[in-house]
């Protein structure tokens, strides 16, 4: 892996690990993806205008399709994932869909793809369960609470793998910048959640005068992330770059622990280890 590649994913770990910290502590719904989104949409907009004007991309019916089946699936994991961290912890939810998602990813590679189950695959796959286990029983809330924090997990998970794998065929066989796949994501949650934004106007100008400054972190921050992971993915192999990613899974239990204060640091670090050696096994198959 080179300097440069690796120098993109761990900035994208930072990022991503920032962006779900503040959705956390802001505690919002659909009202907050659209204000960080169409936030995204003004910041961004300079960037998306010069990729155009230089790069001058096609844009035919898959690309299209493409870019439509990426916006949707991506508002489908915000808003399961902002749904997960109002009824769960930030350091349960984020790390049990950080493990899922290339998980799922593997599974969909063996089971529709046709790539061969390796030894090295299945030890990655008892190892990410077994951490998944192992964190859950670390919890300092009561049964239900880590029941739900579980499945928001699992399903963000499903999305992520789902969206990863639609994406890196966009940008690498479609040849969409990567910049302006996820700037039209933003602009189409922008749209799409206008509605129920306008039924809900004043919790977004109350977030928007209490968590200014968070709702702009995470404007930048959270497209930043993905675009960061989908340059480096343009030269640099998915099994280099996808373990080095959750190294956002430690940042994110370390932020929910000590600044959110959902207890049990230790232990809840020895399991996300645990989950990231496990998915290391699993993108390095």
């Amino acid at each position: 892996m080179t300097s440069l590649g690796f120098a993109l994913v761990l900035a994208a770990a930072f990022c991503h690990a920032t962006w779900n910290f503040f959705v956390k502590r802001i505690n919002g719904g659909p009202e907050l993806v659209w204000l960080f989104s169409v936030m995204s949409v003004l910041i961004y907009l300079p960037v998306a205008i010069y990729i155009l004007a230089t790069k001058q991309p096609a844009f035919g019916i898959w690309e299209i399709i493409f870019i439509g089946g990426s916006a949707m699936l991506h508002l489908g994991y915000f808003l399961l994932l902002q749904k997960g961290y109002r009824k769960g912890d930030l350091s349960l939810v984020y790390p049990t869909a950080r493990a899922t998602g290339p998980f799922l990813s593997t599974c969909f590679a063996v089971v529709f793809l046709g790539e061969a189950m390796t030894a090295q695959i299945a030890i990655g796959a008892i190892v990410v369960i077994v951490g998944i286990v192992g964190l859950t029983g670390e919890s300092r809330s009561g049964a239900t609470n880590i029941s739900v924090s579980i499945l928001f997990g699992i399903g963000a998970g499903l999305l992520i793998g789902s969206y990863t794998a639609w994406d890196a065929y966009a940008v690498s066989a479609l040849s969409i910048p990567p910049l302006l796949l996820d700037y039209v994501s933003s602009v189409g949650r922008s749209f799409l959640l206008a509605p129920i934004a306008m039924k809900r106007i004043e919790m977004v100008k109350s977030q928007w005068h209490e968590h200014r400054a968070g709702v702009i972190v995470i404007a930048i921050f959270n497209p930043l992330a993905y675009i960061l992971v989908l340059y480096a993915l343009t030269f640099t192999p998915v099994m280099y770059v996808a373990p080095t990613r959750e190294v956002s899974v430690l940042l994110t239990v370390l932020m929910g622990s000590i600044l959110l204060g959902e207890g049990k640091l230790k232990q809840r670090l020895v399991w996300a280890s645990v989950i990231l050696v496990g998915v290391a096994l699993l993108a390095a198959a």
